[in-house]
């Protein structure tokens, strides 16, 4: 892969790591993040007004990818609130270049190398051994089994939202593309909110926290952007793995920023995730 590919996906999964620490320190997550599909959609609009709407034949792809886009979000909040973040982030972001990697063989007729495979494979143990240590931290012997399990159903919606987007990058421009899915995604994602909490809960948690709502959207963007561009001109089995050495980086941020326990274990899951993404981005 190019350096420069592989240096806009470093940068993208530091920018990813850091909107999700913010994220998880708020309360009444699922109002928060509606909050930030909506400044992300503020945000978009005027860039629209410059770069134009993507051509026709991509609006099927912007449709799938702003329904998966909602979904997770809305699962995102719910499994923060199941679970410890420095469990329900690599689990999340870590499977998903598995199932990606798959799709990309299937659908867009990628080859994998054997190297590449067995970083694949490297990223899956370490799954299985994060898991593990949550097994053995939870209490009276207890599985969490409902936060594992949204935290693969987000790991599914993001290799199926990192597909649409991929192919669409590649068959055009980045930014209107990217800016018009941004715009779209609070519209699908507005009823289900409002009915669930109403708009005076909405409101306070505005109130309380706008700045950080803003920051996390500006983040977000900019992440994304980041990680499409890299898309662009990349085999996408091998960039969606690569992206994900935020698995690492967040695991570390749920140790050291929230307090959560890291445990050899733990990071050992993590180095053998960080070492497959290596052994994918060298020798895939």
């Amino acid at each position: 892969m190019q350096a420069t590919a592989i240096a806009l996906l470093l940068l993208s999964a530091t920018l990813h790591t850091a909107w999700n620490v913010m994220l998880k320190g708020l309360p009444d997550k699922y109002i928060a993040t509606w909050w930030v599909v909506v400044c992300g959609a503020v945000i978009s609009l005027p860039g629209l007004a410059f770069t134009g709407l993507p051509p026709r034949p991509l609006w099927f792809f912007v449709t799938i990818s702003v329904l998966s886009e909602v979904l997770y979000f809305l699962l995102l909040s719910r499994a923060y609130g199941l679970h410890e973040f420095s469990l329900i982030y690599p689990f999340a972001r870590g499977a998903a270049p598995a199932i990606l990697a798959l799709w990309s063989v299937l659908f867009l007729h990628e080859r994998l190398t054997a190297a590449g495979l067995v970083g694949l494979a490297m990223i899956v143990g370490g799954l299985l051994v994060i898991g593990a240590s949550a097994f053995r931290a939870a209490p009276h012997g207890t599985i969490p089994r409902q936060g594992i399990a949204a935290a693969l159903g987000i790991a599914l919606l993001i290799s199926l939202y990192t597909l649409i987007d991929g192919a669409a990058v590649k068959r055009g421009t980045v930014l209107p593309y990217a800016l018009t899915v941004f715009a779209l995604i609070p519209i699908p994602a507005a009823p289900i909110v409002l009915r669930r909490f109403g708009w005076p809960a909405m409101a306070r948690v505005w109130n309380a926290a706008w700045a950080r709502l803003m920051a996390i959207s500006v983040l977000g963007i900019a992440a994304y952007l980041l990680a499409l561009a890299a898309y662009k001109v990349s085999p996408l089995s091998y960039a969606g793995a690569i992206r994900e050495v935020s698995v690492v980086i967040g695991a570390l941020a749920g140790w050291r920023l929230l307090g959560e326990e890291m445990g050899s274990v733990r990071l050992a899951g993590a180095l053998a995730v960080f070492s497959g993404i290596l052994l994918i981005a060298l020798l895939g």
